[in-house]
């Protein structure tokens, strides 16, 4: 059994924020309708395509395990499609910008008089306050949550990072509220909406960031690098380069090959638990000893010192050579791993976290699997459903329509033109 059988999820999403919350929820068994404007699709579609006259990498990666129906929104048949499914449905998410579902008759009082236990589940840039109406991008997000201001070295400009902490991380904070709401709902009967702003989202995640803005006020930040270069901080944390956001102190090293190789580094942390066993691996057994090295405050000041000599070592040894010198001795490192790297790991696709999948207008493309596993409630991924593939099968087999009425449906024109399910 999967662990969301029987829970039919209303998407409204597009792009990239709402639509890793639905694909999460398909994931784990959820009957997820992608609701679709006629002939035109979610705009991902035809985003960076790279085979001509298939549908983009963009959208497939976002859209696994879900069916796909055409709606007019602005329609009246399409109004009673839409009314009939948000009846049928246990949750309805939408991404789209503040007010959109309003305009559409569909704000949350009409959709409870519809449903009242439906969960109302949105993606919106900021929370209620005085940016709640402003469009909010990926980019814009992590500016906004105080990851870009904390990210990049701290004589350089405020640094994005390259993993999407603000839509497909905002996306996994909504998949979790909603899955609260559900269970919720098992107690009280009643639905209720969900808010993940992106905003909000970002600076969750950056939250190590915050602890240290508060610490700053009480003296500076012994671990970042710059208190050992003796440059004084100012009132805001600062970026901090490839620094540990922990206690224990780390950076990124070269290793070998780095001079023709960018991804020849690995990340190397100087855990105090396991200090003596840094020293001997890299020659220095006299600093095990030393009282300006031997405890970990005494090394703050020094740590430049200190990952220069593990980085003269680091650079005669392979990324992967350092790993299986240093993970026996459980000295903590991690190589640096190109996404070709990744794409071809045995062990990931073994997990089922990098998937093969076969689309009928691409072919063969790989992707990024379910990263949470259950005991009880395996994953398929299957791949992202054509525009409108499903449309004839949901207002059959989940709203119940007739014939007749499939026929004035179909010809109102509210649902775009009928398409059987594809072959395989």
């Amino acid at each position: 059994m999967k662990a969301l059988e029987g829970i039919k999820v209303l998407d409204f999403t597009h792009v990239q924020s709402g639509p890793t919350c639905t694909q999460l929820l398909a994931w784990f068994g959820a009957d997820v309708i992608k609701v679709e404007r006629p002939g035109v699709g979610d705009a991902t579609r035809k985003q960076l395509v790279d085979v001509p006259g298939a549908d983009s990498l963009y959208f497939t990666m976002l859209n696994h395990n879900k069916r796909s129906i055409e709606i007019n929104s602005k329609d009246a048949a399409g109004k009673e499609v839409l009314t009939k499914l948000i009846e049928t449905c246990d949750v309805l998410v939408e991404n789209f910008a503040p007010g959109a579902l309003d305009r559409m008759g569909f704000s949350w009082e009409n959709i409870q008089k519809i449903n009242p236990r439906i969960i109302v589940a949105s993606v919106k840039g900021f929370g209620p306050g005085k940016y709640q109406d402003c469009k909010v991008y990926e980019n814009v997000a992590q500016c906004a949550g105080g990851s870009a201001s904390t990210t990049g070295f701290r004589d350089g400009i405020p640094m994005v990072t390259g993993a999407q902490i603000g839509d497909s991380g905002t996306g996994l904070h909504l998949c979790l509220g909603i899955v609260t709401a559900l269970f919720q709902r098992e107690r009280s009967g009643k639905g209720q909406k969900v808010l993940a702003a992106m905003q909000d989202g970002v600076l969750n995640l950056c939250r190590v960031k915050l602890r240290d803005q508060q610490r700053l006020e009480r003296g500076p930040l012994t671990e970042y690098s710059q208190y050992g270069e003796g440059i004084e901080f100012d009132d805001a944390v600062p970026r901090a380069g490839n620094d540990s956001g922990g206690g224990q102190p780390g950076r990124i090293l070269k290793c070998k090959g780095w001079e023709d190789d960018p991804n020849a580094y690995t990340y190397f942390i100087t855990q105090a638990a396991v200090w003596e066993k840094v020293c001997d691996v890299i020659g220095k057994p006299e600093w095990k000893t030393d009282p300006d090295y031997a405890t970990p405050k005494a090394r703050l000041p020094h740590l430049n010192e200190i990952f220069g000599a593990i980085e003269d070592w680091t650079m005669t040894k392979t990324k992967f050579e350092v790993m299986d010198i240093c993970n026996p001795l459980d000295i903590p490192v991690g190589p640096i791993l190109s996404m070709k790297e990744i794409a071809e790991d045995e062990g990931l696709r073994k997990t089922g976290t990098i998937v093969e999948v076969d689309h009928p207008e691409r072919g063969k493309y790989l992707t990024v699997g379910c990263p949470i596993k259950l005991s009880d409630s395996d994953v398929e991924v299957t791949r992202s459903p054509l525009l409108g593939e499903h449309t004839l099968e949901i207002l059959s087999e989940v709203l119940g329509y007739g014939q007749d009425e499939i026929d004035r449906i179909v010809g109102s024109g509210a649902v775009g033109e009928a398409k059987a399910v594809a072959a395989e």
